[in-house]
C-alpha cells in the first residue's frame, strides 16, 4: 500500500504567506488601493488567528481585484509575483516533498488560498494535485474572465476534510487505501484534518497549533530553523 502526503502551503511549504504578499505584490501594481488592504487584511488576519475567519467573505474581497483584468494580464503578474516574492523555493520544504515522492507517496497541496495564486505554486514545488478553493469563471469556462464568485466549499478549516475526501473519491481511493496518511500543517485551523489522518505534523506551528501538538503527542517539525 501506498501513502498519502498532504501539505498545507502558507508557513508550512512557504516561510512567507502566498495570500498576504499577493495583496502586497497588488497594492505595488495598482490593483488594490493601500490603506484599504492594510485595513480589510489586518481584520480578515485576527479574524483567522482567532479562528472565527468568514472564508467566503475574505476570498470575495480577495478575488474582486481579479475580475477587473483579463486571464492574460493575470497570468503576466503572477509570473512576476513567482519571480519576485515566491521563488526561490526554500531548499528544506523542496527536500520534504521530494522524500515522500521517492517514496512513491501521493502528495497533494491542501490550502485555504485561491488556486489563482497557488496553482503555480504548487506547479513550482513539483506537486501535481492542489486542494484550493476555486475562482468561479463567466459561464464556467475555465479560461474565461473570473466572476468574484466562488466555486464549490472552501478548502478551510473542516472543509479541507470534505475537498480531500471528494478528491480522493475522484481516485477511486479513501482513508483507509492508504498505510499511511501524513498531513503537515502550521496553523490551528487545520486541527480537524491534522486529526483526520494517521499521521499529523505540526509544522512551523503557531502557538495554539503548538500546544495542542504537544498534548497529543504529535510530532512538531520546524522546517525553516537554520540551527
Amino acid at each position: 500500500m501506498m501513502n498519502l502526503a498532504l501539505f498545507d502551503l502558507d508557513h508550512t511549504l512557504l516561510p512567507t504567506d502566498s495570500d498576504y504578499e499577493w495583496g502586497r505584490f497588488a497594492v505595488r501594481q495598482g490593483l488594490v488601493e493601500a490603506t484599504d488592504f492594510e485595513r480589510k487584511n489586518e481584520r480578515f488576519y485576527a479574524d483567522y488567528q482567532a479562528g472565527q475567519l468568514d472564508i467566503d467573505a475574505y476570498l470575495r474581497y480577495a478575488l474582486a481585484p481579479l475580475t477587473r483584468y483579463s486571464r492574460a494580464q493575470l497570468a503576466t503578474w503572477h509570473a512576476q509575483f513567482m519571480q519576485e516574492v515566491i521563488t526561490p523555493l526554500h531548499p528544506a520544504a523542496f527536500a520534504l516533498i521530494q522524500r515522500h515522492q521517492a517514496a512513491g507517496d501521493i502528495c497533494c497541496i491542501v490550502t485555504a488560498t485561491n488556486s489563482f495564486i497557488t496553482t503555480p505554486i504548487a506547479r513550482a514545488f513539483g506537486i501535481d494535485h492542489l486542494i484550493a478553493p476555486e475562482p468561479a469563471t463567466m459561464n464556467d469556462d475555465p479560461t474565461a474572465a473570473y466572476t468574484g464568485e466562488i466555486d464549490g466549499l472552501p478548502s478551510y478549516r473542516e472543509g479541507k476534510i470534505i475537498r480531500t475526501e471528494a478528491w480522493l473519491q475522484s481516485l477511486d481511493k479513501n482513508w483507509t487505501s492508504f498505510k499511511q496518511s501524513y498531513f503537515y500543517s502550521d496553523s490551528h485551523n487545520d486541527i480537524p484534518l491534522l486529526e483526520k489522518v494517521s499521521t499529523p505534523i505540526a509544522t512551523n506551528p503557531d502557538d495554539k497549533l503548538r500546544a495542542h501538538a504537544q498534548s497529543k503527542g504529535w510530532r512538531i517539525l520546524d522546517l525553516f530553523k537554520t540551527s
